[in-house]
């Protein structure tokens, strides 16, 4: 079986698991432990944090993406009280695909991509992340959990190795993404 082969059934897999996949109460709604939970609970949030942190290594100076994704979603979620934004959750859904297409095409498009901009993209991606998480979060207990648990999957994500692989994965990101659009995550 081919690597594509490989991609294609991931990404069929991970579009039959969307009904699972919201975020379902984990018997702990705050602290510490329920902050670390938060973003694993998402399929949509976990995507997106793997995708910035394969597409982070595959940058030349990516070192900057996943601290500016992290600020970034802490900044949304200490924000979600105030703002609302309509169509949030296609929003997130859009930015699963575009992260992960990002980070199928790094090889190819890295050099076009300034760093600025790199920037500016995964930090509004982060953005509408926050904004959803913070509604659901609670405390500063849970918000250090959420925010370390996000550090970790990103660095899962940059921990990927070779660039085959990592572009195989964010194809298969992109896919989800474009599949929790298709049934109006």
């Amino acid at each position: 079986m081919t690597t594509m082969h490989k991609a294609g059934l991931m990404a069929a897999a991970m579009a039959l698991a969307l009904p699972a996949a919201a975020h379902p109460g984990h018997g702990v709604e705050i602290g510490f432990l329920a902050g670390c939970l938060h973003p694993l609970t998402g399929f949509d949030h976990l995507l997106a944090l793997l995708a910035v942190g394969l597409w982070s290594r595959q940058q030349r100076q990516g070192a900057v993406l996943a601290p500016s994704f992290l600020v970034m979603m802490a900044l949304g979620a200490s924000c979600a009280g105030f703002v609302t934004l309509p169509l949030l959750e296609t929003s997130i859904a859009a930015t699963v695909l575009l992260l992960g297409a990002l980070a199928a095409c790094a090889p190819s498009v890295q050099a076009r991509v300034p760093r600025e901009v790199a920037v500016l993209t995964v930090g509004a991606c982060a953005f509408l992340h926050g904004l959803a998480h913070g509604r659901e979060l609670a405390g500063m207990a849970s918000g250090a959990g959420f925010i370390l648990a996000s550090c970790l999957v990103i660095a899962a994500g940059a921990a990927l190795p070779g660039p085959r692989l990592r572009r195989v994965f964010g194809a298969a990101i992109g896919a989800a993404g474009l599949c929790l659009l298709a049934v109006g995550a």
